[in-house]
């Protein structure tokens, strides 16, 4: 990774040294060498890219990774260009402390470089951000994106002539319960043509394809799904509803003749809406919900999930031993150790961000050592001018500061997004970044520039 992306981006520079003309060594306007850096850069970025992909294992995450720092790189410079623009008025007018003209001339005369600086200071401060927004908000969005009251609890395999007293035993409980009922079946043609998993890319697809999935039936839209598209079932029409990552993946419309192997048999049903189940409310949710009158005649199982309190777990044994048949899953088990998991990623995370901000500071020094030079002759100019001491310190502090206040804004923006885009389109669940991280991004670049 290391040598990749040194070649990438210091090997183009390097490869210029050979072409500096001798009069550039005695004369700086002498003019720098026109080598084609254009192809090593490209072989840079590319690198990059290739690299998070590879480290992501995943082509929307490592996608939408790298397009929010390319995008967010660009954002910065035109926002940076017009920041500058506006602040050139301002250097004219007469400031009662001097320092504030210096200052101001100093960002916007080094205008390129300015532009740059922030645009490094950002681009570092944003990875910074989304590791500290990532070790915060994120997994505690993931965490609470279940309810606390959250069924914890699935039972299955509950036949058709256990329904009634299993939901009579888990009432007498105290345990509210909804039994779902739940008929296998395989998807094996549409509009009368059969499907074959060859046709389909999409692995999700295939596996509906190739082999049975649960189905089940019922008169009114569970309450853990919203209707994106369609209509809920008429009564007495034979309709299926899909959810819509499936109807997606599997290239399906409304209107399309649906023919599923039940058992042997064959059930026709038209697709006549499209779901989007609530899969981290932990309810029983399904892919594919028929209309009763498709499906009630089907060999079936019933199936259902509740919360269990803490003090309440001695009632369940008693069910099995009553029921043999009866499988229970304890959920919450199985989040606890998943939590674990999270924890020792968490400590990960943080060992990485050191690592991050050791780069940071790397890539600042370099940033700002690119206007060392000029600065050491202006400040050497204005002394010889009559500015003082206090003065020019001034100066310097007050256009740094500004300097990595804007890329500190920049950078809580730009990790705000990106980590709002990654909550919505990869994990699939609501987060709203904290004010920290406005705060944080303007203390960490002001800091970071003056230091």
């Amino acid at each position: 990774t290391g040598v990749w992306l040194l070649l990438g981006f210091a090997l183009p520079s390097l490869v210029q040294l050979g072409r500096v003309p001798p009069a550039r060594v005695l004369r700086e306007d002498a003019g720098g060498p026109l080598g084609r850096a254009t192809a090593g850069y490209a072989v840079g970025i590319a690198g990059f890219v290739a690299l998070l992909l590879w480290v992501a294992g995943d082509l929307a995450l490592g996608l939408l990774t790298a397009g929010g720092f390319f995008a967010a790189f660009a954002l910065f410079g035109v926002l940076a260009w017009v920041g500058l623009l506006a602040l050139a008025p301002l250097r004219r007018l007469q400031h009662r402390v001097v320092a504030w003209r210096f200052a101001l001339a100093g960002l916007v005369r080094r205008r390129a470089a300015t532009v740059a600086q922030i645009c490094a200071l950002s681009v570092g401060l944003m990875a910074m951000l989304l590791l500290a927004i990532t070790r915060t908000d994120l997994v505690e969005g993931w965490r609470s994106a279940a309810p606390p009251n959250a069924p914890n609890r699935f039972l299955i395999n509950v036949q058709a002539d256990q329904r009634e007293p299993v939901e009579a035993f888990l009432q007498q409980a105290g345990l509210q319960a909804t039994l779902r009922p739940v008929v296998r079946g395989r998807l094996i043609e549409v509009n009368g043509e059969p499907l074959d998993a060859a046709q389909f890319e999409d692995r999700r697809a295939r596996r509906f394809i190739d082999r049975e999935s649960n189905l089940s039936y019922a008169e009114q839209m569970p309450p853990h799904n919203r209707l994106v598209a369609g209509a809920w079932f008429k009564p007495g029409a034979r309709e299926v509803s899909l959810d819509e990552d499936v109807a997606r993946s599997l290239r399906l419309k409304l209107g399309d003749v649906l023919t599923y192997d039940v058992a042997g048999q064959r059930i026709n049903a038209e697709l006549t809406s499209l779901r989007a189940p609530d899969w981290d409310s932990m309810a029983v949710n399904f892919f594919v919900l028929m209309s009763p009158a498709a499906l009630r005649d089907a060999p079936q199982t019933w199936i259902t999930s509740f919360h269990v309190p803490s003090y309440a777990d001695a009632p369940l044994p008693a069910l099995v031993a009553r029921f043999p048949n009866l499988s229970v899953f304890n959920v919450s088990a199985i989040l606890q150790q998943v939590q674990r998991v999270l924890d020792q990623v968490i400590v990960a995370v943080q060992g990485l961000f050191i690592f991050t901000l050791a780069a940071g500071v790397l890539v600042l020094y370099a940033a700002l050592s690119a206007t060392r030079d000029e600065r050491v002759r202006e400040a050497a100019l204005l002394r010889a001018l009559g500015a003082t001491r206090n003065q020019l310190m001034h100066a310097q502090w007050l256009e740094l500061g500004m300097l990595g206040a804007a890329a500190g804004g920049l950078a809580a923006f730009g990790a705000s997004a990106l980590a709002w885009v990654l909550a919505r389109y990869v994990f699939h669940f609501a987060l709203v970044p904290g004010w920290w991280v406005w705060a944080a991004g303007i203390a960490a670049g002001i800091v970071a520039a003056l230091a």
